[in-house]
């Protein structure tokens, strides 16, 4: 037998909320803020035994199968988590905001051996026309549910199959905002070193967090918030769905100390009149990730004295890689490091490169984001061209982001190198853009695409949101000094809503897309 840690047979994800059950039996665990449902430590473990039972002995399943979870953030779904960690099944959650075609192709490329679905959500499944056949379906969600009944018919037993490091509990589909999502395969190793460094991170507070967990379940950032808090020992509070009077709720209510949120989130909680009513006394701290937050989107939360600082990462490469640690909420949001991404954790390690030589750029130059650590994914579902494609020769893996570290070793984050917008022989980054005209005292957000154009190959189109209707005019004249004019986007338009990615970054590509149908001469 291979001893390495990575083979050696244990229990690893699976168990955890049976060794809390040992440590901390009445801690709460869980908390469903839409019924008031309290899971404590025990509770939890309980119901992930039942649900493991549900695995082995009547769905049949043998370690390394897969089961497809459609649903909401709910509490269900982190039981079912546990139990596959038990198990040595895998749980692949699949986004409900996808179309039903979409959601059937990541199925079909998933082969899952069952469906486990929150019945709201059976009018998309259904639209799906699967094969009924083919993948039997689970319901949960409702006390007379068929999962309900299963899981009544199971013993709370201890079960936990022996399992190594490198296996995989979670298949997770990526964003896809630049086309096929990728799925990624993520092992007990990167679940456990994750939370490690959460744990490094927050100086041994994860125990007393109370977190609101807001990413979604269906992409590795829910996750990245809620197994640290469980693992240490600490309470999540799951909303089913976003909702911003609902957050501000629940944050007095349970006494949250802490949340992760997109920029997006923070925008319409600000925005939300119940957000003057609420104390929130309680919330000492807003981690920002899926892509760089606006000062002005942080400056509501700093008036109030919360603190918000920046994070980034890579579902293939953590998600655990950077935060700005060193931002404190007594500074205002043009603190100039408040911008940063702050430092790696502590067992990443990273480097800034030009693309095409690997070789390390200078201060304050961008380059190419590589990292290494011991949370590295395990590779794309099925897909060896896109895996050798993510690592370099000397076994770094490359981000597709373009950043920058200043000589106090901050780093920033300035865009993607599939952003770049090409115009003229002149590169242009997309982020850059949008940061520069978020500055804008009329503009809440922006998107910025390139489109084809005869004359210079690309040239930048911009989508903003705010009062900005009036300003549009004047705005080439606000950009001169600020930013080069080649940069200038060549078209303005102002719109409701920007279209996001289900993990709440922008989708450049729809946006491109609904451009082109309406604007089929391109910028003028």
């Amino acid at each position: 037998m291979d001893e390495s840690g990575d083979q050696r047979p244990m229990n690893w994800v699976g168990d955890w909320s049976g060794r809390r059950r040992s440590l901390t039996p009445e801690r709460t665990a869980l908390i469903d803020p839409a019924t008031d449902q309290r899971l404590t430590y025990q509770a939890l473990d309980d119901r992930a035994r039942r649900w493991a039972h549900w695995i082995v002995d009547e769905a049949e399943l043998v370690p390394g199968q897969a089961i497809a979870v459609i649903t909401g953030n709910r509490l269900e779904a982190v039981e079912l988590f546990l139990a596959a960690g038990k198990t040595g099944v895998v749980i692949a959650p699949v986004s409900h905001r996808l179309t039903a075609t979409e959601a059937r192709a990541l199925i079909e490329r998933i082969a899952p051996e069952w469906l486990v679905v929150d019945e709201s959500l059976n009018d998309f499944v259904d639209a799906m026309a699967m094969d009924a056949t083919a993948i039997p379906r689970l319901g949960f969600g409702t006390r007379d549910s068929a999962a309900e009944q299963a899981l009544a018919r199971q013993t709370t037993d201890p079960i936990n199959r022996a399992l190594a490091l490198a296996d995989p509990c979670l298949l997770v589909h990526t964003g896809g905002s630049t086309g096929l999502p990728k799925i990624c395969r993520i092992s007990h190793r990167q679940m456990l070193w994750n939370a490690i460094e959460l744990l490094v991170a927050a100086d041994g507070a994860l125990a007393q967090r109370r977190e609101l967990v807001l990413f979604p379940l269906f992409h590795i950032g829910g996750w990245n918030t809620l197994v640290p808090i469980l693992y240490a020992g600490g309470c999540a509070v799951i909303p089913a769905a976003f909702e911003p009077d609902a957050v501000l709720r629940a944050i007095d209510r349970y006494g949250i100390n802490h949340l992760g949120a997109v920029e997006a989130m923070l925008q319409a909680l600000a925005a939300s009149p119940a957000f003057a009513t609420h104390s929130l006394r309680s919330l000492e701290a807003i981690t920002t990730a899926g892509a760089p937050c606006a000062e002005a989107s942080m400056a509501p939360f700093l008036a109030r004295g919360i603190n918000v600082r920046q994070s980034y990462g890579l579902t293939e490469a953590g998600p655990s890689n950077f935060i700005n640690a060193a931002a404190r909420a007594d500074e205002d949001a043009e603190t100039p490091d408040r911008a940063s991404v702050g430092t790696s954790f502590f067992h990443t390690d990273y480097r800034i490169v030009n693309p095409d030589s690997l070789q390390p750029v200078a201060v304050d130059e961008p380059g190419e984001l590589q990292m290494r650590s011991p949370h590295d994914f395990d590779g794309y579902l099925d897909d060896p061209v896109r895996t050798a494609a993510r690592w370099t020769d000397d076994g770094w893996i490359r981000s597709g982001d373009l950043a920058r570290e200043d000589r106090a070793g901050q780093v920033f984050i300035v865009g993607r190198l599939d952003n770049v917008i090409v115009s003229g022989g002149e590169n242009i980054a997309a982020e850059e853009v949008e940061t520069v005209l978020r500055e804008h005292p009329d503009v809440t957000g922006a998107i910025v695409f390139g489109v084809s154009d005869p004359h210079w190959g690309a040239r930048p189109v911009a989508w903003l949101t705010g009062p900005a209707h009036d300003a549009v005019a004047t705005l080439a004249g606000w950009l001169e000094g600020r930013l080069a004019r080649f940069k200038h986007p060549a078209m303005i338009e102002v719109v409701d809503t920007l279209p996001l990615t289900g993990a709440g970054k922008p989708d450049r590509r729809q946006a491109r897309r609904v451009h082109e149908q309406t604007h089929q001469g391109g910028p003028s």
